[in-house]
């Protein structure tokens, strides 16, 4: 099966795991990915990054001449795609760039004009509802009724693609998996030495963004009334709330317990979760639904939660989006924003040891059986078996 990819996402090379192993899974899959040759990744005050061509046989990343080279709508790319695409004759169009990307309308047409006959496929994260103005809604649609299947990063996002009218094939599989070698069960006696983590200490751990949506506030407010147990919080990340943060732990006398480390190369990610006793992601949604848009913010996702699971952490997460569909059976789920009921998650795990080893190694079953690279290509491989054998 021939499977062409344009997604910006794998100009870097680390999220590139997953179609690689999606190219070993059987003799005869090829996976030629398009990225934009030229890319600002965080807006116009960044440097430009300048992507390379790599061969590594059935796995091909193939820098395209791109227009817009920061906004991931308005991509488009230049005329050498027309040769890429008439020389590989892809049997799968796969385009990561949501409903409305033009990068996506613009591969639908080729695939006509060339007469390729391959089936169009696109991917999305966005999980609020919305209303669209001409022409976006023109394209959208357009690029609906064009679509011979989709994949969702999570089941909310489903759900609103139906209510626009799609009635087509639709998959739930999230973007990228976990690095199965890379996230393990690992002690790390010298470096909670270091920073002054004791044996005895229960260490309540959250690794992202300091913003009000990821709920740490809450997760702060849920430890104060935990202070009578012997437990710390391990803060990886940084962000706009990093100073209430600390204002509010000393305002409870709990400054001493919080340890905050700001962002870190990835590959050290997971000495840190491996000095958890459980992660936190109480993620709390933000959005109003207002005249032609929805304003705000939902969990997507939570990929944290796949690699605190693959290194035996039990996680507890808020019902925030697609958190609980994450987690399933594997972890503890409290209502968003509710500090009480967080506290309770936590006291649990606190006072229940083998509660805590028990969802630790439920957690990491399920992530090995559903968010490894492996196993999400082997989803998505399936999927693209199931849309190329129909008519």
């Amino acid at each position: 099966m021939r499977i062409l990819v344009a997604s910006h996402t794998y100009i870097v090379d680390l999220n590139c795991e997953k179609l690689r192993a999606l190219s070993r899974l059987e003799p005869g899959i090829e996976v030629t990915v398009v990225v934009p040759k030229r890319w600002r990744p965080g807006g116009v005050q960044n440097k430009i990054i300048e992507t390379e061509y790599r061969d590594e046989g059935a796995f091909k990343i193939v820098p395209v001449s791109n227009f817009s080279q920061n906004h991931q709508a308005l991509l488009t790319f230049g005329a050498n795609l027309i040769s890429l695409m008439q020389s590989f004759r892809p049997q799968i169009i796969y385009v990561e760039q949501g409903s409305r990307g033009l990068s996506y309308t613009q591969m639908i047409v080729l695939n006509q004009l060339l007469g390729l006959k391959a089936k169009n496929v696109f991917f999305t994260w966005w999980n609020l509802p919305y209303e669209l103005k001409l022409p976006a809604a023109l394209l959208e649609k357009y690029n609906l009724n064009h679509s011979h299947g989709i994949i969702s990063g999570n089941q909310d996002g489903v759900e609103i693609l139906q209510q626009r009218g799609y009635k087509g094939p639709i998959k739930v599989i999230p973007q990228l998996g976990v690095d199965e070698n890379l996230f393990v069960p690992q002690p790390q006696p010298e470096l909670a030495a270091k920073l002054g983590i004791k044996t005895e200490d229960f260490v309540v751990g959250f690794v992202g963004r300091f913003v009000p949506e990821k709920g740490l506030l809450t997760l702060l407010r849920a430890l104060v009334t935990l202070r009578d147990k012997s437990w710390k919080l391990l803060l990886l990340g940084r962000g706009e709330l990093q100073d209430e943060l600390i204002r509010t732990a000393a305002e409870n006398n709990i400054r001493d317990r919080v340890i905050i480390i700001e962002s870190v190369p990835h590959n050290e990610v997971p000495n840190y979760i491996n000095l958890m006793s459980t992660l936190v992601l109480p993620s709390e949604t933000t959005y109003k639904f207002k005249t032609l848009t929805a304003v705000g913010w939902k969990e997507q996702f939570g990929h944290v939660l796949i690699e605190a699971m693959a290194c035996k952490v039990p996680i507890i997460g808020s019902d925030s989006g697609e958190i609980p569909y994450v987690i399933g059976d594997a972890g503890l789920i409290f209502p968003e924003g509710n500090a009480e009921a967080l506290a309770n998650c936590l006291l649990q795990l606190i006072e229940k040891p083998d509660l805590a080893q028990n969802i630790g190694e439920m957690g990491y079953q399920r992530v090995m059986v559903k968010y490894t690279n492996k196993a999400l290509a082997k989803q998505q491989l399936e999927f693209y078996q199931e849309l190329v054998s129909s008519h």
